[in-house]
């Protein structure tokens, strides 16, 4: 397969990737555009590695991992009256939006790698150990790491949305 045939194929799935891991939009496009740019240079060796996709996924997570430290990207500040807003019963059709936008305004505050490792847990679905090779630690730590994630978000969330996210897992 050729760089533009990959690109072709994959652009969109990257994009959505990189945008789940930074809850970001625009970070992500220019996160993604940043790794595809050093992908083609490389694109010889990593077309014939197993799982090129997975490789590139790793360069973007990578990538935004080191972004912040590099570009001092800000971190999204968590309203509390916005999460207040939620406690109430909706009757308004946007609720379902207003929620979801609430627990992605919880996530975006996390500290990276515990976004990370999330996001690779709930979004890509993987095992700790593949989680634990992606972010170069041991399997234990993500584990700590997804925990104290999840404690953050039912500290931080309304107990109905947590609970709600409790079924859905």
């Amino acid at each position: 397969m050729t760089f533009d045939e990959f690109v072709a194929h994959r652009l969109g799935a990257l994009l959505r990737y990189a945008t789940v891991v930074t809850c970001d939009p625009h970070l992500a496009e220019d996160i993604t555009q940043e790794v595809l740019v050093r992908a083609r240079a490389r694109w010889g060796r990593i077309c014939r590695l197993d799982a090129p996709e997975r490789y590139v996924k790793r360069m973007v997570l990578n990538e935004f991992l080191s972004w912040r430290r590099r570009r001092a990207a800000s971190v999204v500040p968590l309203a509390r009256e916005q999460l207040d807003l939620l406690a109430g019963p909706a009757a308004d059709p946007a609720a379902a939006v207003d929620e979801r936008d609430a627990v992605l305004r919880v996530v975006a505050g996390l500290p990276p790698k515990q976004r990370a490792a999330v996001v690779l847990r709930f979004y890509e679905d993987l095992p700790d150990d593949e989680i634990a090779d992606l972010l170069g630690c041991r399997t234990v730590t993500v584990r700590s790491l997804i925990s104290r994630a999840l404690a953050t978000l039912r500290r931080s969330l309304p107990a109905r949305l947590v609970a709600t996210m409790g079924e859905q897992q």
